[in-house]
This record gives C-alpha cells, structure tokens and sequence, in this order.
C-alpha cells in the first residue's frame, strides 16, 4: 500500500474533479436528449415515485422556502395534517434540494431535474477526488473513472428517478475521504461534519455507504485497533450530530403503515452478468453497468504486474465479496438495514461500483499493463458477456455497445501506454501529446457513450413499465388556481379532489387533502380512512382523496375539484366538534366492516340505506363500495360508470358516487373481477345528512386558530364531552399536557361542562424531536471540546525547549541577534 505522503492530494485535483462531474452531465443530458425526455422532450421522466412523490415534496419545500405555508412540525395540506419532519429529513434534507427555491414554481419538474444532474456531476467530482487522495495518478484517469462512477447502471437506470438515493452515491466517496483521514489520524472535526451531513441528507444510503467505506478502509489496512477505534467514533459522532433529523425519521417509519413485505430471492446469474452490459432494464436485478473504461481497467487489475500481489489480491476480493454479499440474504439485509426493500432489491449496487472504480484505479495508477494482463482482462469481460447469453435481458444493441466499448477502452490502454514511452523506441515529444489526447478520448468514450445509451434506453422503458405523471402544464396550472382562489384555511378545508394528478396533490397543487403518499404514512391515518371508505396504493401507503359528501362535513371539506370543477360545500363543520364519550351502552366505539356504517358512527347519526336488492330510494344518493373490485360500476343501463381499482393488498377501491337514483328499481350493475361484499350500495339521504350536521354545529367550536404547532378551539357555553379535532391522532399530539386521546383514529381531549369562552388547546410535537436534539447537542459539546483541545495542542509555547520555538529559530540567519 502507498503510504501517507503519497496518497496527498495532488494540486490538480479541482481540475480533475470539474472534468469528472462535466462528463457525467455530459452523458446523463445527452442520452435524456437522444431519448427526447424532459426536458429536452415530450417524453415524461415523472415515473413512479419521481411523480408521485419527489416533485411534490420539492414543491412543498418551494412553498417552505417562500413562506407560502405555515412554518412548525405539522403538514397540514396531506393526509389531514400529518408530521413535516420524518418526510423532511427522508425526502429534502440534501443540500441540494434548497436549490429548487431559485426556480420558478411552475417549472418544478425542471428544478428538480437540474437538482439530479448536478448530483451525479457531485458524485463523480466526489469520486474522483477520493480516487486521487487514495494514490497519485492521471488526472484524467481519475476524471474518467469518477465519470465512469457517477454513471453507473443502479444512478441512471434507478437512482435517476430515486434522487434521494443519489445523495448516497455522493456519500460513498466522500467516507472513503473521511476513512483515509482516520487511517492517518488527520481532520478529527472535519470527518465527524462529513459523515453528519451524509446522515442527514439520506441516511439509508448513508448507511450503505458507511458500510462500502469501512471495506475499503479494512483493505487499505486499517485494521489497527487504534483505526478502527477513531473510525468508530467518528461516525459516531457524526451520527450523533445528525441526530435532530434521524431520530424522528426512525420513529415515523416505526409508526408508519407496514406496505409491502416481501422475502429476498437472489436474482439468476446470467440476469446479474446481464445487467453489467450497457441498455439493459430490470427493476428486480442488480443495474452493475459501468463503463468499459471503468471495467477493463478492473479486469485487467489481477493480472497487472505492475501492482503488488496483496494488493492484487486484497481489491480483487473486496469486489468479488462484495457482488457476492448482494446474492446472499444474510448479507443482503445487513446491506438493507435488515429489511428486504419493497421494490428495486439491489440498492447498495452503487457500492459495488465504486469499489470496482477503485480497484480500477489501482490498476491504472500503476501504470501501462503488459499484453498478457490487458488480454487477461479482455479475457474476463468476454466471459461476462458468454455469461449473459442465457439472460433474457440482454439484445444485440446491449452486446454492440458492450464490444464497441471494450475495444475502445483496450485502444486507449495501448495508445496511453504508448504515449508514456520515452527515448528513441517511442513517439517524439508533439507526437507523445497526439496519441494521448487520442487515448484519454477513447477512454472518456467508453465510458460516456455507453452511459448515455443506457440513459436513453432506461428512459424509453420507464414509461412503458411504470406509472407515470406528466411535468407541470396547463392541468395543473387550472386547479391550483382554483385551489387558490378559495381557500378558506383553516376556517374550512380545500381539496384537490379527483381525478388526481399525482399520489400527493395537496402538496404540488395546494389546498387540504386526505391524499398522502409517503414512507411515512401513518398506520392510524391508512386503516381510518380505509375504515371510512377510502382507498390506497403502494400497499396501503398512498392514499386517495375520498370524495363522499359525509367524510367532506366530517373533515371540515368546505371545498373540493370534481372532475375539472371546483364545488363548493354547505354542509361542513369546523374543526373541531364536540361528541358524546362512548356508545350508548357505554363501550368504546370502534369501526366495524360496513364503510357506511363507520362514517355513520363518526357522525353520529343514521343518514344510508343499504337495500339488500341493491336498488336505492328514489332521491337519494348512490354510492358503491367495493375495495376488492377492479372494474366498473353503473347505476343501471345509462347512468354514470365510474371506475374501480381494487385488488388487495396493493390496491383499494375507493367509495364512490353514481349519481342520485331518478327512477324506482334501478340497480348498480357491476362489470370486472372481484369480490362485491355484501352492503356495498350505500342510499345517502341527503336530508338526514343535513340534521346531523345542524346537530354537530350546535355544540361545535365557535372559532378555531391554527399554526404550525396545533390547535387552539373555543366551544360553545355548556359543552361536554369530547372534543374531536378532524385530524388524524398520529403519535405527537399533546392536549392540556398529555397525550391526546383518540377518537375513532382522530385527535381526541376530555372537555368538562364549559365555561363561556373557554378554549381548548391541542399541541403537536414530533416524536425523536427532543430526543434528537439532545443527543445533537450532547455530539456537537463533544465537537468543540475536540476543537478545543487541537487548539490548545496547537499552542507554541514561549521556551526555548519548545520544538516549535527551536524550529522558529532555527530559521534566524547566522549572526542574527
């Protein structure tokens, strides 16, 4: 291994570092054009949950960052008002997400595709300084392969609509920065500060990446106690000092709906040596493309006599160690935080690939291999490609671009080598320059036409694969508007309404919706709606606006967009109402199997028939529920069909209207597969749901203030009982100083007879919050205690037996008095 002094920085790192991240754009924008995808075409790239989840959380940060929301812990515009931080610190805690706050709000999609590039620009810069700090090398050896990195199958094909994934690609790099300090014992605050703000920008990935750096620290021999004892408590620390955004982000996971739980299946091999191949898709096998700039180089490393043996041996086997741990479920939950990942199994791929580019640049840092070594690698690439024959994944257009690039890469190996021949049996000085330039061109080449042809062909199969959501246009631009112009927060409710546009449309359009697609989900939130008729996606994680006439005056829904109109809604009550303690017969209430009869019992009255024939009173309302019908459904042969997805447990169809019943006999005639439960034909009688509203009103909140903590309610003189706020009781609510109680899945507090004018007041606290910020606090003494004492070390002291001083005088000119 080189030792310290050799493996400093070298002065033309920024250099190298620019041309990496430059070739990296380069490649991502070139195969985005080719593709014609935005923007640079009609294209969308908004698939799965880039449409469904990141464009919206971004622009809520946009609406944060220009004070157009409250400020304080709470979301009050999804899900009726769930916690802000745990989705803060998983989905907008990179330092990059801030800047989608210079872009205009109606080019989100640009923003937060621009926000993308320049990650993978940054985790090729990254690279390519860690490449330089491990040994010295080519500059723009080290530009290409950082390149090469930053361009990898699992960033384009599946981090490229992740972005918060990127911000470990990033990550990876950098802690093998921090590990080479903790080897030499150098920059004790500056690594804890790095590893905290790769926590805190993602900290599963950062997981992953903390990982990959300890190997890489191990075979760089790193393995003394005294190592791997600061190794330890620098992460540690660094950990601790994240703390305020990890802690409540554990914790919302712990109370959010469980999803999809699915057991690891190793993919084939000939899938895995598929995947290592340029343009090629599969969302369940590990994405390992690199370019073959990148992958000769790391072939040809066992062979390289240029390279010592344990070295050889050591890089070898950490690559191999690692493919191998992504194939075997022990391994493959310790990768994944001892969790299979409900989609894309193979997320630690990123930290494959930059071990592969290291041992890369172990080679190439070594200088020209011979012929037996360079055919050596060839050799094992040819294999790779036999390998993947057997793969249904692979095409000839995946094997030409495989082929063009090694033959490309092979060429620049030689024309650099030759190029680094001096004397008379090599090329003169002018001609030296030549056949570099051409050399390092075939290099880069290998590696960015590749990459930007995987980009290009990940982005034609995305959308014929996944869900898909088109990038801000006149659609969007129509209901904001509408949104906008009505919003009556927090005096009544507003929601985006259906059909929707992407699985959280109160935060890209505005308003208050039940519509919330998150990790972190609540799991109260997911079975009350489900248990009021509502419906979902994403296994119980994104869920729908419900748009029913009771759940609107129960939520306090003054407002909604129905099918490109905005209806107004008379009959809703305020936020806070006031309900009897417990059932009639003094039990605890609880839903029971009927949608119908559940948002019954939260108001209160009687206000459906449920015809066992299916035919409805004539004048009444008519809406079906059926959560495992996947079809549609009319009101008899020439009313309105409306359609439902059902198919549990990843689908639920939501309750939905057919109109109002015109003529006697006429039933709801059903076309699709599922089951149609027994009660699934609801009759609202709209007078009844009228007296129960007037009802709730008499003892309801007389006026409610709203910020961005809680809720402060005054009642009514002489009302009693509980007082229920229409929002979900996820864990944090705190009434009087305790906690909050629960009302059929809502905020609930005991109230005694009232006083006139006596409020009633709710606080929300994110659980961890504290937590968090005390244990930050505690990391960040121990921080400045650290600085303290290298300063105090630092200190010259004023004796002659000083080093310091005897160095200091050393430097006198002789005669000096």
């Amino acid at each position: 291994m080189r030792g310290v002094a050799e493996s400093r920085t070298p002065p033309s790192a920024p250099r190298a570092c620019g041309a990496a991240a430059l070739l990296a754009v380069l490649a991502v924008c070139a195969g985005d054009a080719a593709a014609r995808t935005f923007p640079f075409g009609p294209r969308t790239r908004a698939v799965n949950d880039l449409g469904n989840q990141f464009v919206p959380f971004h622009a809520h940060l946009w609406d944060l960052l220009h004070g157009r929301v409250g400020g304080g812990p709470l979301n009050w515009r999804s899900g009726y008002g769930t916690s802000l931080l745990p989705d803060l610190g998983t989905y907008l805690t990179s330092p990059f997400a801030l800047l989608v706050g210079v872009f205009p709000r109606d080019r989100i999609d640009l923003a937060v595709y621009v926000v993308t590039v320049l990650k993978l620009g940054a985790a090729a810069a990254a690279m390519a300084l860690a490449l330089l700090r491990q040994r010295r090398g080519s500059r723009w050896g080290a530009a290409v392969l950082g390149a090469a990195y930053a361009l990898c199958g699992w960033a384009v094909v599946e981090a490229a609509y992740n972005p918060m994934w990127l911000d470990g690609l990033i990550a990876f790099p950098l802690l093998c920065l921090v590990a080479a300090w903790v080897r030499e014992g150098r920059r004790p605050v500056l690594g804890p500060v790095v590893v905290a703000v790769c926590w805190a920008a993602n900290f599963y990935t950062a997981y992953m990446a903390t990982l990959g750096a300890a190997l890489v620290l191990l075979a760089r021999g790193g393995a003394r106690p005294r190592v791997l004892g600061r190794a330890v408590a620098t992460v540690g620390l660094g950990v601790g000092l994240a703390a305020p955004v990890l802690v409540p982000v554990f914790l919302g996971s712990r109370h959010a709906y469980p999803g999809w739980t699915r057991h690891f299946d190793a993919a084939p091999w000939a899938d895995v040596a598929a995947r290592v191949l340029p343009a090629t898709y599969s969302f369940f096998t590990p994405a390992l493309f690199l370019g073959a700039g990148a992958l000769l180089p790391a072939a040809v490393l066992p062979f390289h006599r240029g390279v010592a043996r344990r070295e050889r041996l050591v890089w070898s086997g950490l690559v191999a160690g690692v493919l191998l741990s992504a194939q075997w479920e022990p391994t493959h939950l310790v990768w994944h935080v001892f969790a299979t990942p409900n989609g894309s199994p193979y997320r630690q791929t990123f930290v494959l690939a930059g071990v592969v580019v290291m041992a890369a640049w172990t080679a190439v840092a070594a200088g020209r291999p011979g012929w037996r070594a360079l055919l050596g690698g060839v050799g094992v690439l040819a294999a790779v490609a036999v390998a993947a024959a057997d793969s249904a994944l692979v095409t000839g257009a995946a094997y030409a671009l495989f082929a063009g690039g090694v033959a490309a890469a092979a060429g620049a190996v030689v024309l650099l080598g030759r190029a680094g021949r001096a004397g008379p049996a090599g090329p003169s000085v002018r001609g030296r320059r030549v056949v570099r330039a051409v050399g390092g061109a075939l290099l880069a080449g290998a590696v960015v036409v590749p990459a930007a042809a995987t980009t290009a062909y990940a982005d034609r199969e995305r959308p014929a694969r996944l869900d898909h959501y088109p990038a801000w246009g006149g659609a969007h631009d129509a209901r904001a508007a509408a949104v906008r112009a009505v919003d009556g927060w927090p005096a009544y409710r507003t929601d985006p309404g259906r059909p929707q546009l992407t699985g959280n449309d109160p935060l890209l359009v505005g308003g208050q919706g039940a519509a919330y697609y998150s990790s972190h989900t609540p799991q109260v939130w997911t079975r009350t709606l489900a248990a009021l008729g509502g419906g979902w996606t994403s296994h119980g994680r994104g869920l729908q606006s419900l748009d029913n006439p009771v759940t609107d005056a129960l939520f306090a829904v003054g407002a909604r967009w129905r099918d490109g109109v905005l209806v107004r809604n008379g009959e809703r009550l305020p936020l806070v109402t006031v309900r009897p303690g417990a059932g009639s017969d003094g039990r605890e209430l609880r839903y029971g199997p009927s949608a119908f009869r559940n948002q019954e019992l939260l108001l209160g009255s009687r206000v459906y028939d449920l015809p066992a024939d299916g035919a409805c009173p004539v004048g009444s309302d008519v809406f079906v529920w059926a959560p495992d019908f996947t079809g549609t459904a009319r009101l008899g042969g020439t009313g309105r069909s409306v359609e439902l997805r059902g198919g549990l447990p990843k689908r639920r169809a939501a309750m939905a209207p057919l109109g109002t019943q015109r003529a006697a006999g006429v039933r709801v005639q059903w076309r699709g597969r599922g089951a149609v439960p027994e009660g699934s034909v609801g009759c609202l009688d709209r007078g009844r749901l009228s007296e129960a509203v007037a009802r709730l009103r008499t003892t309801a909140a007389v006026d409610v203030r709203v910020d961005g903590g809680g809720v402060r309610a005054v009642l009514p003189p002489g009302a009693h009982g509980v007082a229920v706020l229409a929002a979900p009781r996820i864990a944090g609510w705190r009434c009087g100083g305790r906690p909050a109680g629960e009302y059929l899945g809502l905020v609930a507090v005991d109230v005694p007879n009232v006083p006139d004018g006596s409020p009633v007041s709710c606080a929300f606290r994110p659980p961890g919050l504290r937590a968090g910020t005390v244990v930050g606090a505690a990391a960040l003494l121990v921080l400045v205690g650290v600085v303290v004492r290298l300063r105090r070390a630092r200190r010259p002291h004023a004796t002659e037996t000083s080093p310091v001083h005897h160095r200091a005088v050393s430097r006198e000119p002789a005669g000096a008095a």
